[in-house]
């Protein structure tokens, strides 16, 4: 009796606490989103306003007028799918080929890999930017592209390599007696069979892609070649000492939008392939 008392209070706990969580991630996205569609009197009044009455679309098209922020969003999503198809290229291959290894070396490679990338980008800042600019990549995509997979490719390792444990050998063999090489079994067999491992690894490869700041910041000068990331980070107000909230507030809504929409309609294969390999080893 006693257990059958704990469980409903359990579960209540549990509720309460998921809840709480709930409501502390998502209360600075809505306030975020609030103060886009707020006027300018709003936005710092004092008590604070919570609805806006009446919204705006002011920041909006102040914010497309007065930057090219079509042009941000076009940067970001094509160097983010380009640095995702030059990651998910390398990793493939080299996930393959870990599956094929006795468990303590490829345990070894694995650590290796997320040794890696533990490094914070920052500590690789100067050196790139000296390779960028004596490339002459300065303001072109590939400045971008190329650091941008590799910093993915680790993550894309490992996602891909858990998928690829969960094809059975016994399909690989079959593909083999059918005259398939290693290069035919990986794009025929084994990529179509761990499919979610394959879209988890290219949304995060993405996702990391496009929020990524510190490299947009420093390898594109000209406004035009610009990221969104790096694009929030020009808008200004009338004056120096203006911070212009709500187009900052849109910008940041309007960036975000695009990876919300992804994770959504992907959330089933994102979940499963980031757990693919958890009970088989």
């Amino acid at each position: 009796m006693t257990g059958f008392r704990r469980r409903p209070l359990a579960a209540a706990a549990l509720a309460v606490g998921v809840a709480l969580a709930a409501t502390w991630s998502l209360l600075p996205a809505a306030w975020q989103a609030l103060t886009a569609v707020k006027p300018d009197a709003q936005i710092t009044a004092v008590p604070a306003v919570w609805i806006p009455h009446p919204p705006t679309a002011a920041h909006v098209r102040a914010l497309w007028e007065r930057k090219p922020f079509g042009r941000y969003l076009a940067n970001s999503a094509g160097i983010s799918l380009c640095a995702t198809f030059l990651a998910l290229a390398a990793a493939a291959p080299a996930a393959a080929a870990l599956v094929r290894m006795r468990p303590r070396a490829r345990n070894r490679w694995l650590l290796g890999l997320l040794l890696v990338s533990l490094f914070p980008p920052i500590l690789l800042l100067f050196p790139l930017y000296e390779g960028v600019r004596a490339l002459g990549l300065v303001n072109s995509p590939l400045a971008l592209v190329l650091p941008y997979a590799a910093f993915g490719l680790p993550l894309a390792v490992w996602i891909l390599e858990a998928g690829f444990r969960e094809v059975p050998r016994e399909v690989e063999e079959a593909a083999t007696l059918d005259g398939l090489g290693p290069l035919g079994r990986l794009l025929r067999v084994q990529l179509p069979l761990a499919a979610p491992a394959v879209t988890a690894a290219a949304l995060l490869t993405f996702i990391a892609s496009w929020n990524e700041f510190l490299l947009a910041l420093s390898f594109t000068t000209r406004d035009r070649a610009k990221t969104v990331t790096a694009g929030i980070a020009s808008v200004s107000g009338a004056s120096l000492y203006e911070v212009p909230w709500g187009q900052l507030s849109a910008a940041i809504v309007l960036s975000t939008l695009p990876v919300i929409l992804l994770v959504l309609l992907f959330e089933r294969r994102i979940t499963s392939g980031l757990t693919g390999g958890a009970v088989k080893g």
